[in-house]
């Protein structure tokens, strides 16, 4: 593999090339595919479509567009950035990092502070780069964000998924996307400060983690929410199980955002991946 460039797409030919990468990312339903016309569109009206080239080779995309969040005090801008995909042969190389933080930069020269996406939260691979490396926050569950979804990776469950805020001008941001960036965090660093998890997890006789019956009760200030670290693997193996997985953590994030919770971090170490949730008002510049 040769050194990755990223760029802007502006023409329709280096466009259209996003197509074919999405099919590679998400097999399986041509209605899924964001078309070539209104990706430009996009790109023509203050959108930003990022690709990633191994020589001429289109590996990696990000896409998004200029939005409206409503406050009490009026509309403000964001940045909602909507898709971000890697082909599978470039995974866990750094692409997915190195887009975001392209858009990043290219975000903060439109003026903006605000960039927001979803993703879903059982997906340790995605909570790694969002959260932990990219020090994105969340405290806002969406059920069935999309419907019903008919691709390879998302048929069969509720859409549910995590609303990020990312913060851009944020002294935590610019720290994670510093080439001197901390270390993503292991388990050992809050275990040793007596920071435990909100439920135990034990495995089934296949060898899949399975959620508990009951959990709870909140009451510590930092809390731990373990999630599997590989639910495509055991979606592949026991859909029954994956669905459980889906509505018990629901369950979990929804009542802890309402009592005032905030993903703040997440640690994945020794095969096991967990979210770190901080109740009350949280500092951005950790």
């Amino acid at each position: 593999m040769s050194a990755i460039a990223i760029r802007l797409l502006e023409t329709p030919e280096e466009i259209a090339l996003v197509e074919d990468l999405q099919r590679a990312v998400w097999p399986g339903s041509e209605t899924e595919i964001v078309p070539a016309h209104l990706l430009i569109t996009v790109t023509h009206n203050g959108g930003l479509v990022l690709g990633a080239f191994d020589g001429e080779r289109l590996v990696g995309f990000a896409f998004g567009f200029p939005g409206l969040e409503m406050l009490p005090d009026g509309p403000r801008l964001k940045h909602c950035s909507h898709m971000l995909g890697v082909h599978p042969d470039y995974r866990d190389a750094g692409l997915g990092f190195a887009l975001k933080r392209a858009q990043w930069q290219m975000v903060r020269r439109q003026g903006i502070d605000h960039i927001t996406w979803t993703y879903d939260p059982l997906l340790s691979r995605n909570a790694r780069l969002n959260i932990a490396k990219l020090g994105a926050v969340c405290n806002t569950y969406r059920r069935s964000e999309y419907g019903e979804m008919r691709d390879g990776l998302n048929a069969g469950l509720p859409s549910d998924r995590f609303q990020v805020d990312w913060w851009v001008n944020t002294p935590r941001v610019q720290r994670r996307l510093a080439r001197d960036a901390r270390p993503v965090l292991g388990l050992d660093a809050f275990t040793a400060a007596g920071i435990g998890p909100l439920f135990q997890v034990e495995t089934d006789p296949a060898g899949w983690p399975r959620p508990p019956r009951e959990w709870g009760p909140l009451k510590d200030r930092l809390t731990l929410v373990e999630i599997p670290s590989d639910f495509y693997a055991l979606k592949a193996a026991d859909m029954g199980l994956a669905r459980a997985w889906r509505f018990f953590s629901r369950e979990v994030f929804e009542t802890c955002f309402a009592a005032g919770y905030l993903v703040t971090d997440f640690v994945h170490s020794g095969g096991r991946s967990f979210y770190v949730l901080v109740d009350g008002q949280a500092t951005l510049d950790d």
